[in-house]
């Protein structure tokens, strides 16, 4: 299961053009909870060429076709990976860097 999920993150990855992919899961690996709003604000702060909705998007597809990422529901939304793959998304991330 693990080397599956592998797999797609790094196909994921690997039609990351502009890096903002990448720059999600690197925000995310530090194991808190984001909504939208506040990964949005530190790609903006970052330089990312990105919007609101672009965003909410990657994180859904996130969570549906990779499987890392899980949804806090609530007043707002947050986004997190799945404490068992930080350390594969960390090691998958430093390939790409």
């Amino acid at each position: 299961m693990m080397k599956k999920i592998q797999d797609r993150l790094v196909n994921y990855l690997k039609r990351d053009k502009k890096g903002v992919r990448r720059e999600v899961l690197s925000i995310m690996v530090d194991g808190r909870k984001y909504t939208t709003s506040e990964i949005y604000e530190i790609l903006k702060a970052k330089g990312y060429d990105v919007n609101l909705r672009g965003v909410s998007a990657m994180l859904g597809l996130m969570n549906t076709r990779l499987g890392i990422v899980r949804t806090e529901t609530g007043e707002k939304n947050r986004y997190y990976i799945k404490p068992e793959y930080i350390e594969l998304v960390k090691s998958v991330l430093r390939e790409f860097s």
